[in-house]
């Protein structure tokens, strides 16, 4: 049996019990109550177990938890209060990751991983403008058209966009105004640099479930300061990975511990604009996903920027102090009040607003899977270093990491931009996906930005279709081209 992990202390020490980990959590509390602390405190306690986890780094001061903390007079007073006589600094493994390739290995998806669902959030499309790109992917699956980065999407729509009359008959009306509106969508992401999201090799997500040789769990940061920028690029991008553990990890039962933690920092962006057809499916995979081993534990200023249909699966909770200046702020109060079960011996609404730095109310689930007494209670102190490390540490630790060049290097293979091009040149400028379609004019991939007749490749077009077909079926093995995992919960393709 897997020790419980020790995580605040009040009457008594709390603990979390590994098996009841994957029940999911929440870390709330306004600015600088001490939430990232006590994520870290969390992290390093299930990478202790061998639990593998997953942390957004949005302040950039996540990093840390990579090498050992040193004495200082809070930690030592903390230390003392709470009576850790064994108490000793260690990092924990740790490998970095970056949608930008910047501060960590790059992490990439490709197009049809992502599916239009997702990416119809991202492009923030109306229900006509997501419909076209339904559409837009729907032709592509049905032409063996692989897309896998920007340019194969944005190829695709100016060929639909330009064919829109030859497809209508099979596939319904395609409005150009609609095509134009993606395509302007897809520039922007690429001015916010998203485009180094899209492509190849994608993120394999095993590699994001590896232990160390002492058995340690790796703690994968993501540096998100520059992501979190981009608000819908950030929440989108959590959000695949979310559904993607959830298509990828076979089911787990009711492990001793979970297989990986997943903390979901500044929650509420993904809650941000949500469509109801997308919350549904969001509730729909924080329910079921703790059936494949994962823990979900979200991180926001306000338990009121979580759904309710979502804040009820959280059984695990620390509450840290909530400030009550304006009518909505005492509602939330209230709200995070009602939600732990009631400690006669403590005014919970009265606590929340009175908590000091390091202080947090918590409930954890006990061995039945029923929600604790809450209790006033210290965060016990982070064992690794508090605070980002130097840019030097940190390319040592990408150097030295065991997935270490192999997402370095973008691959560009052929995929639809590529066979649209031969089929145009092939044909003196008429691509044809379709038996009586005329020509584009000008050519439509001299408006892909960026590309021109003279491309990377000299395929062919038996070769270019051929190579494309057998990487198709090779790679799903006969199954439709990849269309997205949060399309299949909705009753698309699989993977």
């Amino acid at each position: 049996m897997v020790e419980p992990l020790f995580i605040a202390q009040g009457t008594s020490p709390l603990l979390l019990l590994p098996q009841m980990a994957n029940r999911h959590g929440l870390v709330a509390g306004a600015t600088g109550t001490g939430k990232t602390v006590t994520l870290q405190v969390m992290a390093e306690a299930f990478s202790r177990i061998g639990v593998p986890v997953f942390a957004a780094d949005v302040k950039g001061d996540l990093s840390g938890i990579s090498q050992p903390g040193t004495d200082n007079p809070k930690i030592a007073e903390r230390v003392k209060k709470l009576k850790l006589a064994d108490f000793s600094f260690a990092g924990c493994p740790t490998t970095f990751w970056d949608v930008f390739g910047e501060q960590g290995h790059p992490v990439r998806a490709t197009i049809s991983e992502m599916g239009p669902l997702l990416l119809g959030r991202l492009l923030n499309l109306n229900d006509t403008q997501e419909g076209v790109l339904t559409l837009v992917f729907k032709i592509a699956d049905d032409n063996q058209l692989l897309l896998l980065d920007l340019k194969d999407l944005q190829a695709m729509l100016q060929y639909v966009g330009d064919h829109a009359k030859d497809f209508q008959t099979q596939y319904g009306n395609i409005s150009a105004a609609s095509i134009g509106a993606i395509q302007r969508g897809l520039l922007g992401i690429q001015q916010q640099g998203g485009e180094k999201f899209f492509g190849e090799p994608a993120l394999n997500l095993d590699d994001l479930i590896q232990t160390d040789a002492q058995g340690h769990g790796v703690v994968n940061i993501l540096a998100a300061d520059k992501l979190n920028q981009s608000p819908k690029l950030y929440a989108t991008f959590l959000l695949w990975m979310l559904t993607s553990l959830f298509e990828h990890l076979p089911e787990a039962g009711d492990p001793e511990k979970p297989k990986l933690v997943f903390f979901f920092d500044e929650a509420h962006l993904l809650f941000s604009d949500l469509p109801k057809i997308i919350e549904d499916k969001v509730v729909q995979v924080v329910r079921l996903i703790r059936s494949k081993g994962v823990g979900v534990y979200f991180v926001t200023q306000n338990p009121l920027d979580i759904p309710q249909t979502v804040l009820g699966q959280l059984g695990n909770r620390v509450q840290h102090a909530l400030r009550a200046f304006t009518p909505q702020d005492q509602k939330a109060v209230k709200t995070a009040a009602e939600t732990f079960r009631s400690n006669p011996k403590l005014d919970v609404g009265k606590a929340i607003t009175e908590l000091a730095l390091g202080e947090a109310l918590v409930s954890f689930l006990d061995e039945n899977g029923t929600p604790g007494v809450v209790e006033r209670a210290l965060i016990c102190p982070p064992h690794s270093q508090i605070g980002p490390i130097t840019p030097g540490q940190r390319q040592e630790l990408i150097k030295s990491s065991v997935v270490a060049g192999v997402y370095e290097n973008a691959v560009d293979r052929e995929s639809a931009f590529e066979v649209l091009r031969a089929r145009a040149s092939q044909s003196g400028g008429t691509a044809t996906v379709a038996p009586g379609q005329a020509a584009p004019s000008p050519p439509w991939y001299e408006n892909i930005p960026g590309m021109s007749s003279h491309g990377r490749r000299g395929d062919n077009l038996a070769d270019a279709v051929a190579k494309s077909a057998a990487r198709a079926m090779g790679s799903s093995l006969g199954r439709q081209i990849v269309r997205g995992v949060l399309g299949s919960l909705l009753g698309g393709n699989k993977r």
